[in-house]
């Protein structure tokens, strides 16, 4: 059980680093501001009205249910796919192990990979209006990641397709989701603190990248050796007593 505790952890650990990173963390008052259709000023007020804090909830909500909706699928199509390919389970875990490897090395800067360089973000210039539309713009952002968001995604999609059960990977990107989400939804409800605390943190971005990126061959690297699976069965052991 400790070891799919474990690996839960690691994807909403994913997810707090898919929220740190440079394509997403800068732009949260932008994508705040877009969906609630309120002003700077309104965010940014120390004691914001009831209507005010009840349209960022209601909006935040919509917008992080929308890209959970995206996650999740897409965390059970990784783990029912993987079961149905399971007769090729050693050449998709080594090739998924080297993808990951290679997209740790260029969050990292040590390898760039042009086909990673140029913005994939799906935008929506005019945003409906409504509850509908933040959900609707949520989806449009997670069916169209930036190349920061995405190596990150992929690595808990390439977990997610290990699984044997495809509620496990609904669990993991879930989960990931929720990494994702919370911080959000706190600046949101906290725009000028957020503010603050980003004047604050921002120089620290490109260490985050960094750690990223080790993440990310570090994941590669158990995929690859099968290492993953081993270290879960060594938890399962060592918690058992067997």
């Amino acid at each position: 059980m400790l070891s799919q505790d474990v690996t839960y952890i690691g994807a909403f650990i994913a997810g707090l680093l898919s929220f740190l990173s440079p394509c997403v963390l800068p732009l949260i008052p932008s994508y705040i501001t877009y969906i609630t259709g309120l002003s700077f000023a309104d965010l940014q007020a120390d004691h914001p009205s009831h209507i005010i804090r009840q349209k960022t909830i209601l909006h935040s909500l919509c917008f992080i249910g929308g890209f959970t909706v995206v996650f999740v699928l897409l965390g059970a199509s990784a783990t029912y796919i993987g079961s149905f390919l399971a007769q090729h389970a050693s050449v998709i875990r080594k090739v998924g192990g080297v993808l990951l490897l290679l997209l740790g090395l260029h969050v990292c800067g040590l390898l760039p990979l042009k086909f990673l360089l140029g913005e994939k973000r799906v935008t929506v210039r005019h945003k409906p209006s409504g509850y509908i539309g933040s959900l609707l713009v949520g989806i449009a952002f997670a069916a169209g990641w930036t190349p920061c968001i995405g190596p990150i995604l992929a690595a808990i999609l390439a977990v997610a397709a290990t699984e044997e059960n495809v509620y496990q990977g609904i669990i993991l990107l879930l989960l990931y989701s929720l990494g994702l989400g919370v911080p959000f939804f706190l600046s949101a409800l906290a725009m000028h603190r957020f503010l603050i605390v980003f004047n604050r943190f921002k120089k620290y971005i490109p260490v985050f990248e960094k750690m990223t990126g080790v993440f990310l061959m570090l994941i590669g690297v158990l995929i690859y050796t099968n290492w993953l699976t081993r270290l879960s069965g060594y938890l399962t052991i060592f918690t058992t007593g067997g």
